[in-house]
């Protein structure tokens, strides 16, 4: 069965998903899930499952599809992931568990990802939930940040007895699955409500719009409110900035201020009054997955887009699928372009980018060839709007509000794998310990702190 070509996933037509932000994939229908997973080799050392990193037991769950037992598989998926419907969508499974698949040797590897996917959105369709979870056992732990290391957190901890309270500071639990990441890649109504709810139901209290190290500071979460450990998942959402002439000018934002706006603010839609410009010409400096979904959403408000990055399109480290939509959809891409200048049209607004052309010489410290500027060769590109797509670091308030909690030289929490600190019964987890990462590797580091919390409460 494995010379069955890979079952493609359908998909708006790229034209009309350009004016909208509807989800962009179809996913699986149950016979289209099923031909696929009758694909999957069924190895006996399954390498999927060391690519994942919450180590689902992925033959075990594509066993289950291809027979038809949807709601088996999803118990298997349960045990190790609360969220699939988002890791379904979001995860990079190219350069994780379908990366190690045995099948992509000769052929296209199993699509986990889309599997994980159509299991999670049956189940949510057909009302199977799965919470089991002990009996309470009268400790409380404190999570700081609803995001996916946080919910990663919070599940586990909950499923084990323990009395969890998220703390997350926006009026919206999810964190960057609410306000990162777009509306056509991730539904947050149908998906991350979802899974959030999912979530309430194993007995986990959220309370928004609660900044600690504001609001109440990590030390009141131990002294006043009788907390016996607490999990920081604050993630990094402090944008970098390139540090060249013009970035104070009207039209300059950070994609995180930007995609902020657009999801979390909901202002791509006309019932909401959140005010969002993106002008006529967008230039978005960058080549991540944020730099994508800040183009696409750019382009879906009515902007013609224009990716600008530094190196090629072999060095991008967006998603291959992403960049693919990108370009389908009508983003427009100048390589091997850096800005040196944000230019005014003197009235204090942005005219547009004064760029040199680059070329690729030894690769520095991250193994990328190091891009280098070819002298004489400046030009003009045209934006009344720039979105820089740089990175993020971690928000520096809840380090410098918690005394005896080490960080390293880039604002990070240090902490060990299990996510130990350097403070007794804090732990730390996701962006904020490792900088800008993935959904899964966050909630990987959430699980791994969890059961840390655990042993720490237990030898107490």
């Amino acid at each position: 069965m494995s010379k069955i070509p890979r079952v493609k996933v359908r998909e708006q037509d790229p034209k009309v998903r350009a004016a909208n932000f509807e989800e962009v994939s179809f996913g699986y229908n149950s016979e289209e899930a099923i031909l696929e997973a009758s694909r999957c080799l069924n190895c006996k050392k399954p390498l999927c499952v060391q690519g994942c990193p919450v180590n689902i037991n992925i033959p075990a769950f594509i066993a289950e599809v291809a027979k038809g037992e949807f709601a088996e598989a999803a118990k298997i998926i349960s045990e190790d992931s609360s969220l699939p419907a988002v890791c379904g969508r979001v995860c990079p499974q190219e350069t994780q568990c379908e990366g190690k698949c045995i099948l992509g040797v000769k052929f296209e590897p199993v699509a986990i990802g889309k599997l994980e996917r159509f299991v999670a959105d049956w189940s949510a369709d057909n009302g199977i939930q799965f919470s089991e979870k002990a009996a309470p056992n009268s400790h409380k732990v404190a999570i700081v940040g609803s995001g996916p290391s946080g919910l990663a957190c919070a599940s586990d901890l909950a499923k084990w007895g323990y009395d969890v309270t998220i703390f997350e500071a926006l009026h919206r639990p999810g964190g960057v699955l609410e306000y990162g990441i777009p509306e056509f890649r991730l539904p947050k109504d149908k998906v991350v409500a979802r899974e959030i709810e999912n979530l309430k139901n194993l007995g986990v209290k959220i309370e928004t719009n609660v900044v600690i190290g504001r609001t109440l500071s990590v030390d009141q979460l131990f002294e006043k409110e009788g907390f016996e450990a607490l999990f920081i998942g604050s993630g990094a959402g402090l944008p970098k900035f390139m540090g060249i002439p013009g970035e104070n000018l009207n039209g300059v934002v950070s994609a995180n201020e930007f995609l902020t706006r657009n999801n979390l603010m909901k202002a791509f839609r006309s019932d909401y009054d959140t005010p969002i410009y993106v002008g006529k010409k967008v230039a978005v400096v960058g080549g991540g997955n944020v730099a994508m979904d800040a183009a696409r959403t750019a382009l879906r408000l009515g902007a013609d887009v224009t990716i600008v990055y530094r190196r090629t399109e072999k060095e991008l480290p967006a998603r291959v699928e992403e960049v693919h939509h990108a370009r389908e959809e009508g983003v427009k891409f100048e390589m091997l372009t850096n800005p040196i200048e944000v230019v005014s049209n003197g009235e204090g607004w942005v005219k547009g980018l004064t760029c040199i052309k680059m070329e690729l010489g030894e690769p520095d410290s991250s193994g990328r060839r190091r891009p280098v500027p070819v002298e004489g060769s400046d030009f003009f590109i045209e934006a009344d709007v720039v979105i820089m797509s740089l990175g993020t670091s971690p928000n520096p308030l809840i380090s410098s509000t918690t005394p005896g909690l080490d960080i390293d030289k880039r604002g990070c929490i240090i902490a060990d794998e299990s996510g130990v600190t350097s403070r007794e019964a804090i732990f730390a987890g996701g962006d904020i310990v490792t900088g800008a990462a993935t959904v899964i590797l966050a909630m990987g580091a959430g699980r791994k702190a969890a059961k840390a919390i655990d042993e720490y409460i237990k030898s107490k």
